[in-house]
């Protein structure tokens, strides 16, 4: 199959892409997520529209966060769209008189990483996404495995701490509360009250209010050597380090790779992440240890893999 298109569905704007076999972009458009379930899937096909008419493609791939059938083609629940049971590909097919893929986003931007980025040369990866909240995909042996109902891979659910925090999920202590951009938020919020003379340069760069930090602001006072925000990525990375150490007993792969906003700021939480992966991996002194890699595609890794997987059908 030659070129495809893949759509990634965001909070506030839907991205399509036409994307060759190799993984490079030839055309893109973006456009608004309106704020109904039904005006999704109309934006969805006029930005398929817009992107295939100078091109001639043969499917379309859909990265959509939620829970996507064992099938590919039905969005079982997706919380920030309100899709409950949404048969998106039947119903973008007739639109766009395309064969349309559905994917889970954060499956679709680590096939994009496996295939075309950090995970090139590896048979075995993990990948996580350290955004607003926590997602990932799993691929072993060279394929995406998606569990027998295809909602494997909810990493940023697996509960870490009992009655922890509570999810917007709706449990309590879920790995994404204490890993995360929102995580790390609350963490140099709750450090600049404490400690606000530690804060001076994060203060600074907001509005001078602890309660006006934000993701920002903390990446940028900790390259200018805030404690405080210094100390908030130190702690988020404690967490995803723990983290990936018990993916490691789990999966064995030969690399995780770290993506999504947070990872953005590189060895600055990359770095404390790997000593804390080393420091909780079972019997790490005796055996190989994975390597954590930074994802390479950035913010396109879930287009460019939605349109990867619409191609293998």
């Amino acid at each position: 199959m030659g070129l495809t298109i893949g759509v990634d569905i965001g909070g506030t704007k839907i991205a399509a892409g036409v994307v060759d076999e190799d993984g490079n972009i030839l055309a893109t458009c973006k456009v608004p997520t309106p704020p109904t379930p039904e005006g999704v899937i109309d934006a969805i096909a006029d930005a398929v529209r817009t992107v295939s008419a100078d091109h001639d493609v043969e499917a379309v791939g859909i990265g959509a966060a939620g829970y996507v059938d064992d099938k590919r083609a039905t969005v079982l629940f997706a919380p920030n769209i309100n899709w409950r049971h949404e048969a998106l590909k039947d119903k973008v097919e007739q639109r766009v008189g395309l064969p349309v893929v559905v994917e889970n986003d954060a499956n679709a931007a680590a096939w994009g990483e496996y295939r075309f980025g950090a995970g090139q040369g590896h048979d075995d990866v993990i990948c996580i996404t350290l955004g607003t909240g926590l997602g990932g995909g799993i691929i072993i042996g060279n394929k995406l495995r998606r569990g027998r109902f295809g909602v494997a891979a909810e990493f940023g659910h697996i509960r870490v701490v009992p009655d922890g925090l509570l999810c917007g999920c709706g449990s309590q202590g879920c790995w994404e509360q204490y890993a995360s951009g929102r995580a790390l938020v609350r963490y140099a919020k709750q450090r600049a009250n404490a400690t606000p003379e530690n804060a001076e340069i994060l203060l600074g760069l907001g509005d001078g209010t602890v309660e006006g930090i934000e993701g920002k602001h903390i990446s940028a006072a900790a390259r200018q050597g805030d404690p405080v925000a210094i100390d908030s990525f130190r702690e988020l990375a404690r967490w995803a380090g723990a983290g990936l150490a018990d993916l490691a007993s789990l999966f064995d792969p030969s690399a995780f790779i770290v993506g999504g906003g947070v990872s953005d700021e590189g060895d600055l939480v990359l770095d404390p992440i790997r000593k804390s992966f080393k420091r909780w991996l079972i019997g790490g002194q005796w055996r190989p240890h994975a390597q954590v890699l930074a994802a390479k595609l950035g913010g396109k890794a879930g287009l460019v893999g939605a349109a990867d997987l619409a191609r293998q059908g």
